[in-house]
């Protein structure tokens, strides 16, 4: 018997549960996504389960099940089953479809942290970290800054400079596979039960540092390719693995661009560490671009606040700000339809 308590399951996912129509079936937690089924950790092991047709064409792309859900299957044959209900999520980490406008795309839910893993080589790019980290934070959820291959040459000083604004807002952890004690001292920062998703560009290390943490091959990995100096694709789904003794980590393909699927655009400003000076602007709706007295402009100019970080920061609200405007203007249209469904329904109920 498998003791889902390992996996994150709780008290509150039990009331959950007691709450549903199908609460008499048993239980379980998504490992891994297939295109057209999915794996189910349960108490009497994994099951590999498909969708109902209501669940599969009731639902839009983003509510179907990810890696991390808990849901409730009905099981028919050996290790084989239905999903027939889907316990409400929390703590879900999204991105924003690509080549959307507004759509998201989910890629695991019930998540404790997140590691936001970089390279220390050609390829680090602490932009592409802040964009992580604005989205992990619009779920409240801990993101943690990893800085991978740390047994390369590379200059300490400029890299804790570029980073000097995020470390005050999570914990930062220089790590390689090839020194041990790095590896330890990130084990110990998971306790048990708790969900940890792993996120970057491929060819970062995702799934050398999960093998490393499990002590053991769990995934496969790839070398860099020689010819472009770009990390292969080495992950090609999103899969759960079980650490002993510990937490749950969730490795993820690597992504070359990460839109923000964010709504909440206040929560840039104190992640970039901008807030502070825009409480000293005087206009409280500042767009901090060429208002009189704007002290985020101020404080770039007087070399307080980084420009390159200030530049992020404008490049963000503004793709933020994008994509909530065209998911508040989707979501009134849903409504509209909705209305007219239900008007429609109230003439043919009259006639």
């Amino acid at each position: 018997m498998i003791h889902l308590k390992k996996y994150g399951w709780s008290d509150k996912l039990n009331q959950l549960k007691e709450a549903s129509q199908c609460k008499h079936l048993p239980h379980g937690r998504v490992t891994t996504a297939h295109k057209t089924c999915y794996d189910v950790i349960s108490e009497d092991g994994i099951f590999q389960c498909e969708l109902t047709g209501n669940m599969m064409f009731g639902k839009s792309g983003f509510e179907l099940p990810c890696v991390g859900d808990w849901v409730i299957f009905q099981s028919f044959d050996e290790h084989k089953g239905i999903i027939v209900d889907m316990l409400p999520r929390e703590r879900t980490m999204y991105r924003k479809k690509s080549g959307t406008v507004a759509d998201k795309q989910t890629i695991a839910s019930y998540v404790d942290k997140v590691f936001i893993v970089q390279s220390l080589d050609d390829n680090f790019n602490i932009r592409k970290a802040e964009r992580f980290i604005v989205q992990v934070l619009e779920e409240n959820i801990n993101p943690v800054l990893i800085l991978n291959k740390a047994d390369l040459g590379f200059d300490r000083e400029e890299i804790e400079k570029q980073i000097k604004h995020l470390g005050c807002q999570m914990p930062v952890f220089f790590t390689s596979i090839h020194q041990p004690q790095t590896i330890i001292q990130l084990r110990e920062s998971i306790t048990e039960g708790e969900t940890v998703v792993f996120v970057g560009s491929s060819g970062v290390g995702k799934s050398s540092l999960v093998n490393a943490l499990c002590e053991k091959s769990v995934l496969l990995t790839s070398d860099i390719s020689l010819s472009t100096g770009k990390g292969r694709h080495t992950s090609t789904r999103r899969e759960m693995v079980l650490m002993d003794g510990s937490g749950i980590l969730i490795d993820t393909p690597g992504v070359r661009e990460f839109g923000l699927a964010v709504d909440n655009l206040d929560s840039l400003a104190e992640m970039l560490d901008i807030s502070e000076y825009a409480k000293l602007c005087r206009f409280k709706n500042c767009a901090h671009l060429n208002e009189p007295d704007c002290a985020v402009v101020d404080a770039v100019n007087s070399g307080r606040l980084n420009r390159k970080v200030y530049e992020s920061y404008l490049k963000l609200r503004r793709e933020a700000w994008h994509f909530s405007t065209s998911e508040h203007e989707k979501r009134k249209k849903e409504k509209s339809f909705s209305k007219l469904v239900d008007e429609v329904k109230k003439i043919k109920g009259n006639r």
